[in-house]
């Protein structure tokens, strides 16, 4: 699994799904707006992992497996074993009706950049995005100058996630400083034609909170994580992993559908 995000509050950096964000205005958009596609969700096929906030876990926890990857613990969710391939798209560039979207996904072609001058954030629509028309769109971005109700819209969702990203960043944090995350591994034990087990396969290493750790907090702690609803979304963590057997069941349909190279 992939184990580098980067940090998507920021021009300068390259930020998962974006191509040519650009901070928006009447002046350089004025033409622009989103049109309708048929696939508008095809882009998130590029990754196998797509990052989540901690509010999501409940929700997420239904569909894929959340594990927490790279120096800095970020949560993702698990929606394909390799690189590449994300196995809740279709060969169409459909995403699963009934999977859990994740909020990184559906703010795009919208971001919120940090304006490290002006100490504030803006936004940038990726303008590579293929929703986006140059001109003649079915919603625009401006209309006489001023932001239409999509833009405030989308300004809105890009600030409570923003508001929910520092959110994820405390609630790792906590994880951090109580040690409760721990490496782990998922491994697929085949089975072979005559029936037997056959050799395990390592398929997954990232980070996941430590059952036997948490279950060593005192008392107090636990009173404490529950009443700052921390609990609620680390069992949803946990809960979460048990859909490593759906993502590997998922991944075998997958690749026996594809089509076989000459």
């Amino acid at each position: 699994m992939a184990q580098e995000q980067t940090n998507d509050a920021t021009l300068t950096g390259n930020v998962l799904f974006y191509k040519s964000p650009e901070p928006l205005s009447p002046e350089a958009h004025a033409a622009m707006g989103i049109k309708a596609i048929s696939s508008p969700h095809g882009f998130v096929a590029e990754t196998n992992v797509v990052p989540l906030t901690v509010a999501e876990f409940p929700a997420a926890s239904l569909s894929f497996p959340i594990v927490f990857i790279g120096e800095n613990y970020m949560p993702v969710a698990a929606m394909g074993l390799s690189a590449g391939q994300n196995v809740f798209v279709s060969a169409e560039g459909s995403f699963k009706p009934d999977a859990y979207l994740p909020a990184f996904a559906r703010r795009y072609p919208f971001v919120f950049a940090n304006d490290e001058g002006q100490e504030r954030m803006i936004l940038c629509v990726d303008t590579g995005a293929a929703m986006v028309a140059a001109s003649n769109p079915d919603v625009p971005f401006f209309e006489n100058g001023k932001a239409t109700p999509y833009v405030e819209n989308a300004m809105q969702f890009c600030s409570d996630f923003e508001n929910e990203r520092r959110r994820t960043e405390s609630f790792v944090g906590l994880l951090r400083e109580l040690d409760l995350l721990a490496a782990r591994e998922t491994l697929y034990r085949p089975q072979n034609p005559d029936g037997t087990p056959g050799e395990p396969q390592k398929i997954a290493e990232y980070f996941a909170v430590d059952e036997k750790k948490l279950g060593e907090l005192s008392a107090d702690k636990l009173v404490e994580l529950r009443d700052n609803g921390a609990l609620t979304h680390i069992y949803a963590h946990l809960n979460s992993l048990l859909a490593w057997d759906k993502l590997i069941a998922m991944t075998i349909e997958r690749n026996a559908a594809a089509p076989v190279a000459n």
